[in-house]
C-alpha cells in the first residue's frame, strides 16, 4: 500500500511540469505554492482591472447613462499615475526601512490606496449619473468623487504591480525570471476570468444596492487577498537596513537604461502595440450591448473570453520562449494574431454574430498574451543587474500609458462619430467599426516597427556564420 501511494504521489507530481503552465518555475527554495500565494497580488489587480474597464464602463454608459467620452475619461484617470511605474520600481530597487524590506511597503501602501478607492467608488458612481436622491447634487461633485475613487484604485494597482512583479522576479533564480513573470500574468487572467463570470451573476438584476455591495466587497477582497500574498515571502536583510541609502539620480540611471541599444524602439512598438490591442477595451461591453443586444452579465462574459484568451497566448508564449524563441519574434506574431481578431469584431455587427464577436474576442485576448509575454520577456533579459523594478516599472509606464491614452481616443471617436449621424449608415455601429479600424493600422504599425529589431539579432547570427 505504502509503495503504491508513493508512486502515486510521484505520478501527479510529475503532471504538474508537463501540464501546468510555468510549473516548471519551482524549485526547492521557491516551491509552486509559493509562487501562487505570492501571485494573489495580480489575482487583486486582476479584479481591479475588470471593474474598471469590463463593468463598471459598460453600467455607467448603458444602465447610468453616463455619456462614453466622460466614461473614458474616468477610467483613463489612473494613467496618470502610470508614467511613475518606473520611478516607482527604481525607489523599491534601492529602498531601504529600518526592517530590512524594499518591495513590502509600496506594495503595502498600494493596496491601502486601492481600498480607499474602492470605498468611496460606488456612492461616487450614483452622484455622478444623479441616481435617486443625489438627482439634485450639482454636477461637478459626482465628477470630482468618481475622479478621485478612480485616481486612487489606478494609483494602488500601478504601484502593487509594478512591485509585486519585481518582488517576484527578486525570489526567482535569475534563468527563471521570465518564467516567473508568466506565471504572475497567467494568474492575473484567472483573477480577471473569476471576477468577470463573479460579477456579472451578483449583477444580473442591475440595481444601485447591488452596485455598491459588489464595488465595497471587491475592496474588502484586495485586502485579503494582498495580506496572504505578502505573508513571509520577502525576507527582512539586516545587512541592508544598515546600508546608506543609494543617492543615485533617478534621471541618471533612466538614462543608463533607455540609452541601451534598442531601448527606445522597444519601448515605441510597446506603445504601438499595446495602444493597438486596448483601445477598444471601453468599448467592448458596450459595443455587445447597444450593437449586438446582450445583457449586462452576458458583456461582462466577454472580458473572461478576452482574459481565456489571454492565458492560452501567455501558456504558449511561455513553452515557445522556453525553447529559444526570440521574445521580439513572439511580440510579432501577437500583433499579427490580433489583426484578423479585430477583422471578426467588425463583421460582427452586419452578420449580428454573437458567435464571431466571441471568438474575435478570444483572439483578442490570445493575440495580446503573446505579444505582452514577449515584449516583456524582452524586457527582463534586458535589464542591468539590480533593476528589475527598473525594468518592469519602464514596461508598465509605457504601456499602462499608451492603453489609457488610446482609450480615451477611442471613447471620443465614438461619441463624435454618433453625433455627427453618418450618412444612411447605422452611426452606432459605425461609430464602434471605426475604433476597431484604427486598432488594426495600430498593429500594423507595430509590425513595422517591431521587424528591425527581429532582423537585427538574424543579421548578426548570419554574419558570425559567414564569418567565424
Amino acid at each position: 500500500m505504502g509503495v503504491f501511494k508513493d508512486t502515486a504521489v510521484r505520478s501527479i507530481a510529475g503532471l504538474g511540469p508537463k501540464y501546468m503552465p510555468f510549473a516548471d518555475v519551482a524549485s526547492a527554495e521557491l516551491p509552486l505554492s509559493r509562487l501562487l500565494r505570492l501571485s494573489l497580488f495580480q489575482v487583486s489587480v486582476g479584479m481591479a482591472l475588470v471593474l474598471l474597464v469590463g463593468t463598471l464602463n459598460r453600467v455607467m454608459i448603458v444602465e447610468l447613462g453616463v455619456p462614453a467620452s466622460l466614461v473614458a475619461l474616468m477610467i483613463t484617470l489612473p494613467v496618470l499615475f502610470a508614467p511613475f511605474r518606473a520611478f516607482v520600481g527604481y525607489r523599491s530597487d534601492v529602498h531601504i526601512s529600518a526592517l530590512g524590506w524594499r518591495r513590502v511597503p509600496f506594495i503595502w501602501k498600494g493596496t491601502m490606496l486601492q481600498f480607499g478607492g474602492f470605498a468611496v467608488m460606488p456612492f461616487a458612481l450614483l452622484v455622478l449619473a444623479g441616481w435617486g436622491e443625489s438627482a439634485d447634487a450639482p454636477a461637478w461633485v459626482g465628477i470630482t468623487g468618481a475622479a478621485i475613487a478612480f485616481l486612487l484604485v489606478g494609483a494602488g494597482v500601478h504601484m502593487v504591480q509594478t512591485v509585486g512583479l519585481a518582488l517576484a522576479t527578486d525570489l526567482a533564480p535569475p534563468e527563471s525570471q521570465p518564467k516567473v513573470v508568466g506565471l504572475m500574468y497567467i494568474m492575473l487572467m484567472v483573477g480577471m476570468i473569476v471576477s468577470a463570470l463573479v460579477f456579472g451573476a451578483l449583477l444580473e438584476d442591475f440595481n444601485a444596492g447591488k452596485l455598491i455591495r459588489v464595488i465595497q466587497g471587491a475592496a474588502v477582497v484586495t485586502i485579503v487577498l494582498n495580506i496572504i500574498a505578502l505573508w513571509k515571502q520577502e525576507p527582512r536583510d539586516r545587512i541592508r537596513a544598515q546600508q546608506t541609502p543609494d543617492d543615485t539620480p533617478f534621471i541618471k540611471m533612466w538614462g543608463k537604461f533607455i540609452n541601451r541599444p534598442g531601448a527606445l524602439r522597444q519601448l515605441i512598438a510597446i506603445g504601438l502595440g499595446t495602444a493597438g490591442f486596448g483601445m477598444a477595451d471601453v468599448l467592448l461591453e458596450p459595443y455587445g450591448g447597444q450593437v449586438l443586444s446582450l445583457s449586462v452579465s452576458d458583456t461582462t462574459r466577454l472580458t473572461a473570453v478576452l482574459a481565456t484568451g489571454g492565458i492560452i497566448g501567455l501558456a504558449l508564449s511561455s513553452n515557445m520562449l522556453g525553447r529559444g524563441m526570440d521574445p521580439l519574434n513572439m511580440s510579432g506574431y501577437g500583433a499579427f494574431v490580433g489583426l484578423p481578431a479585430f477583422a471578426a469584431v467588425i463583421i460582427a455587427a452586419p452578420l449580428q454574430s454573437n458567435i464571431i464577436l466571441v471568438a474575435g474576442t478570444l483572439f483578442i485576448g490570445f493575440g495580446a498574451g503573446l505579444f505582452s509575454h514577449g515584449t516583456l520577456t524582452s524586457a527582463m533579459r534586458s535589464a542591468p543587474p539590480e533593476q528589475a523594478g527598473l525594468a518592469l516599472g519602464a514596461w508598465g509606464a509605457v504601456q499602462a500609458t499608451t492603453a489609457g491614452i488610446g482609450i480615451v481616443i477611442g471613447g471620443i471617436i465614438r461619441d463624435l462619430l454618433i453625433d455627427v449621424q453618418l450618412g444612411g449608415m447605422d452611426s452606432l455601429a459605425t461609430a464602434y467599426i471605426a475604433v476597431y479600424v484604427l486598432e488594426i493600422l495600430l498593429l500594423l504599425l507595430t509590425l513595422v516597427v517591431v521587424w528591425p529589431l527581429v532582423s537585427r539579432p538574424i543579421a548578426a547570427k548570419r554574419e558570425t556564420t559567414l564569418n567565424p
